[in-house]
């Protein structure tokens, strides 16, 4: 019996861990999100090389972001979709780049493509997560939308009226879901881990 309760104590100090880690993250990402939302508005028309910076900057962003999420894991849960999330942000980097070139209807498609693939990622993460944090709804939600995102970017790419200013509000929800589910850790990081 006390050997259970030491682990059932370990297992709940770490998604404790786990749980504070990640809010402080979400909270991070959230106002990256936010910033890039604002400079993407003000730069978009006026300056479309500082434009085209910001459009890089946004996938290494969840490059270091990948990072961060790794090192704040610290429960049993697999760390393999982080590991896949980081090399398809670096990819998506050197292709945002790459597309930039040839322009905003194919940086459209190489966002909408990486959309999908973090947003499946961030899904499974979400369900994964569910069970031992809580608060994990924003986040699955948030997947499932931003796979939906993405597929829209790719249909929409060559519209002349979408540009890049489309992505900010892609950008705007991704904050959005990563506020709700701090707050919602905190539940977990108040010690209520039943709250799914």
């Amino acid at each position: 019996m006390t050997t259970n309760s030491s682990r059932d104590a370990t297992v709940n100090g770490k998604a404790v861990e786990t749980a504070k880690a990640l809010r402080n993250l979400y909270f991070t990402r959230a106002g990256f999100s936010i910033l890039w939302v604002i400079l993407v508005s003000v730069f978009a028309k006026a300056s479309p090389s500082v434009a085209g910076i910001l459009l890089i900057i946004y996938p290494a962003w969840d490059v270091v972001g990948t990072l961060l999420d790794i090192r704040a894991n610290s429960g049993p849960i697999s760390k393999t979709p982080q590991y896949v999330n980081l090399v398809i942000s670096s990819l998506t980097t050197i292709a945002v780049g790459v597309a930039l070139q040839r322009g905003v209807p194919e940086t459209l498609i190489v966002f909408g493509v990486w959309a999908i693939g973090t947003g499946l990622i961030q899904l499974i993460l979400g369900l994964r997560r569910r069970k031992s944090l809580g608060g994990q709804w924003p986040m699955i939600i948030s997947g499932g939308q931003s796979m939906i995102g993405g597929t829209s970017f790719i249909i929409l790419a060559h519209d002349p009226t979408k540009g890049i200013t489309s992505l900010a509000g892609y950008a705007a929800f991704g904050a959005f879901y990563y506020l709700l589910t701090a707050f919602r850790l905190s539940k977990t990081v108040k010690g209520d881990t039943d709250v799914q």
